[in-house]
């Protein structure tokens, strides 16, 4: 989620037909495609377990100011972000360290072109937040959901974007506030050359999402003991909010594309408008709504920007999402090996043609019913599950093979410098062994003595 506060001053929007502009404006050749990684962290006061909070001498502020005065040497320094003059964001180079509401750190990756720049960004900034976090006795989790607190340990940080979606999403569904504050997920960002590559690239993405989301299913514990899950987090988001969630069926229809994508994202409720830097609830109104008569917002009528528009599309949260790249967004938050991997095994299915070709082919004949109950069977039982009478763990080999496939053709096409399939081990190593991360880490449980200071040893960064 952004850092900054944006809207305002921006072009009106006339017709859903610049709606569909702006998606097309996303287009690039395939020598200008890069990938993002956004990865998220859930902290503790490593003595006491507790959640980190945002204020004191050893809160989220005074981790971020310290970030940035380790790593200041101009021209690369940190612009530090403030809202209602309160530190809550750093950004430069393309790249942020952004604030989730329960005091999540999200590092939101520049755009890089091979997957050692993007592995090489994550490292660093591990190791630049580990510096900064053990001068103040605190530890970053790798784990897709808190292991030990109960929603109301967990302490809110002062962004009025998450007031506002505090308010609404439990009016959705049961769990919206533990999507909000107990939740660490690790995301990847892909271009797309036109509508086709695009509506291609989303709906296999969808269609693969729950064999992915098994790969790295890594929450298996709440409020200090074992939830009976691979995946909290998968749980958690089938019960936020169904108007913005899930796997878009409409994807799968013939003849899919931005039109289609648009005429969805206007009928979903507006969280907020933000005028004159501040954000203002707009009552359930949608962006059609905005776009047909407008909505009253800061004590006046206001009408559609894409400014607007742009803010709308990343407070929608399918299993991808489309802006003018493709985001997955499937996968629990995982040790630094894994953060890896999530970009590499989309890399390999979503670059290369005949990989994507043989993706789809994977997962074609699934029905809808199957494809969403997919997602239920693997929040329980990750690569355990079934998927219309298949095991996911062979599904998932099939599809890192897939991958690694289209990785080395990248690499003999000369579009990247050099193989990169390595970055595909820790999959392979889990699809041999058959268990998801949660597997292991409920081993590592029995292994403490069910012990959450000594789990915590284990799981840091």
């Amino acid at each position: 989620m952004s850092g900054r506060v944006v809207g305002g001053e921006s072009p009106r929007v006339e017709s859903v037909d610049d709606l569909v502009a702006y998606f097309a404006s996303g287009e690039k050749p395939r020598e200008r495609w890069r990938i993002g990684t956004e990865h998220e962290k859930i902290g503790v006061l490593a003595d006491t377990l507790e959640r980190v909070p945002f204020d004191g001498p050893r809160g989220i502020e005074a981790l971020l100011e310290r970030i940035a005065s380790y790593d200041s040497a101009p021209p690369a320094g940190w612009e530090r972000i403030r809202e209602g003059g309160r530190l809550v964001a750093l950004e430069r180079d393309g790249a942020s360290i952004t604030l989730e509401p329960g005091g999540q750190l999200e590092l939101s990756g520049a755009p890089l072109r091979t997957l050692r720049e993007t592995c090489r960004e994550f490292n660093a900034h591990v190791d630049l937040l580990k510096a900064a976090a053990d001068d103040l006795g605190l530890a970053w989790m790798a784990i897709g959901a808190d292991p030990f607190h109960a929603l109301a340990e967990i302490p809110r940080m002062p962004k009025a974007r998450y007031d506002v979606m505090r308010a609404y999403l439990p009016t959705r569904g049961a769990l919206g506030l533990h999507m909000m504050h107990a939740t660490a997920t690790v995301q990847a960002n892909y271009d797309y050359a036109s509508e086709r590559d695009m509506a291609e690239k989303m709906r296999t993405a969808l269609a693969c999402s729950p064999i992915v989301s098994a790969l790295f299913a890594n929450s298996p514990f709440s409020e200090g003991k074992p939830n009976g899950l691979a995946s909290f987090r998968v749980a958690i988001w089938r019960d936020t909010d169904p108007d913005r969630c899930g796997l878009l069926p409409f994807v799968f229809e013939d003849g899919f594309g931005y039109r289609d994508y648009a005429e969805w994202a206007l009928d979903v409720p507006m969280f907020f408008l933000v005028r004159e830097g501040g954000y203002h609830p707009v009552g359930g109104a949608t962006f059609r709504q905005l776009l047909e008569r407008g909505v009253e917002a800061a004590g006046r009528r206001e009408h559609a920007t894409l400014a607007d528009w742009d803010l709308h599309l990343t407070t929608l949260f399918p299993e991808v999402r489309l802006k003018r790249f493709i985001e997955v967004r499937g996968a629990d938050a995982a040790p630094g090996r894994f953060i890896c991997a999530l970009p590499a095994v989309w890399k390999g299915i979503l670059y290369d043609p005949e990989s994507l070709r043989d993706a789809w082919s994977l997962v074609a004949g699934l029905s809808l019913e199957q494809r969403d109950r997919a997602l239920v069977d693997v929040a329980r039982d990750g690569l355990r599950a079934r998927i219309a009478g298949t095991e996911v763990r062979e599904l998932a080999r099939e599809l890192v093979r897939i991958s690694a496939a289209g990785l080395d053709r990248i690499a003999r096409r000369g579009e990247t410098d050099a193989d990169e399939r390595h970055f595909l081990e820790p999959l392979e190593e889990v699809v041999a062994a058959g268990r998801s991360p949660a597997h292991e880490l409920l081993d590592v449980w029995r292994d403490v003595g069910e012990s959450p200071a000594r789990l915590l040893e284990r799981i840091r960064y």
